[in-house]
């Protein structure tokens, strides 16, 4: 007997239909004789129907009342779920974020993890029930209702799995793995059957949509392993687990590409201590990401600062950027959004040499610009035109050969 969390996405519970679809495969996991918890979202489109109707009302919408709103969508799902889980002869309990407790912090609309009182759940557990999980869901300590933000329900079943020491974490999705790259860009893209925390960690953050980074870090800190597979077909899904030798094999292992970038560039400015710092401080104070940065080298005692951040960032870092303008002494403020982040990601990358070689050239012979480099020890990304996104994926997979095995 082992114990499995499964999570099943919008798309999965989108009607009646297909939460019937959810409740076969949950039963025929627990008539293997294992406990199971399952975790679900909201009907596809629902959340976005519910803010929809907070923004008719209120372009900014009070952040509190808009998480006890948004968080309805999951207590309606679990419901059903566990309804026809009832009527097909099994025992099955529904739990609200609050009703587990599930403890996050007062970060509402991205709310994190602190706590997870796992007393109630291991209770129905003994007593042979199925546990239904609200997806993205929890609550503070000051008993307000909080929701976890893109991609929580992923990140509550992690949770739930690291909390409860589970054998397994079933993510179920419209996809049946993870793949070497978006396989709607290339036909040769290939599914692949293991990946580590690590590579899949960069996946996520560069663009990979089938998790969450914010589940993949959970997954890694607790060593919970998953697996990604499609709750519509019964095939092989990809197990997100720790390194083992077996992955060391191929020097990338998968391409990923973002093209909801932006870059700014800041011109002219004095290149002095404590000009980067006064820049990205405003920007970390005012919530927004940076990731890549160039500075240029200095010029008649002149630099440029160019940095990517979310395209839907943009507007707010143009504007702060734009207050510190006079301060800074800069000639020039730009953006763009016409951009892209290439990646190539694999263990492997350790310890072969020429792999960043390999991708400048196989661009170049492409006629494709890199406008910035970054790389981290199993990653490259450039940025380039965003026109251009398509071909460089189909390029790079096709010259590091990723629609092959290895042996």
């Amino acid at each position: 007997m082992a114990l499995i969390v499964q999570k099943y996405g919008g798309t999965s519970v989108g009607d009646l239909d297909r939460i019937a679809n959810v409740a076969r495969k949950v039963a025929a996991t627990k008539d293997k004789g294992n406990d199971v918890v399952v975790v679900v979202s909201a009907m596809s489109g629902e959340t976005d129907r519910l803010l929809g109707l907070a923004k008719k009302i209120s372009p900014l919408p009070n952040e509190r009342e808009v998480d006890v709103l948004i968080s309805t969508g999951e207590q309606v799902t679990i419901a059903l779920l566990a309804i026809t889980l009832e009527s097909m002869g099994y025992k099955a309990r529904s739990y609200c974020g609050w009703q587990i407790p599930l403890v996050t912090d007062a970060a509402y609309g991205s709310a994190r993890v602190t706590d997870i009182k796992k007393e109630a759940l291991l209770k129905d557990l003994q007593a042979g029930h199925i546990i239904v999980v609200a997806g993205f869901q929890g609550v503070d300590d000051a008993g307000n209702v909080t929701t976890l933000g893109r991609g929580g329900s992923d990140t509550s079943a992690v949770a739930v799995a690291a909390a409860l020491n589970a054998d397994l974490c079933e993510i179920f999705t419209d996809v049946d793995g993870v793949y070497t790259t978006d396989p709607n860009i290339t036909a040769k893209a290939r599914k692949i059957p293991k990946i580590a925390y690590e590579e899949m960690l960069e996946m996520a953050s560069l663009g990979a949509k089938v998790l969450y980074i914010r589940a993949v870090e959970f997954a890694m800190r607790y060593k919970v392993p998953v697996v990604v597979r499609s709750s519509f077909t019964d095939n092989e899904g990809t197990l997100v687990t720790e390194e083992n030798s077996d992955m060391e094999k191929e020097s990338v292992r998968s391409v990923t590409c973002n093209t909801k970038e932006a870059k700014i560039t800041i011109s002219g400015v004095e290149d002095k201590p404590g000009i980067a710092s006064t820049i990205f401080s405003l920007l970390a104070d005012s919530n927004v990401v940076v990731d890549m940065i160039i500075q240029n080298s200095s010029e008649a005692g002149k630099t440029d600062i160019s940095f990517t951040l979310p395209e839907a960032d943009l507007k707010k870092g143009l504007e702060i950027c734009q207050r510190l303008k006079q301060d800074l002494h800069a000639e020039e403020i730009s953006g763009s959004s016409d951009i892209a982040k290439v990646s190539i990601i694999g263990l492997g990358m350790r310890s072969h040499s020429g792999v960043a070689a390999k991708m400048f050239t196989a661009l170049a012979k492409e006629g494709i610009n890199i406008e910035m480099i970054s790389t981290s020890e199993i990653k490259i990304s450039c940025v380039i035109s965003q026109k251009y996104a398509e071909l460089a994926v189909r390029t790079l997979h096709d010259v590091f050969e990723l629609d092959k095995a290895s042996a």
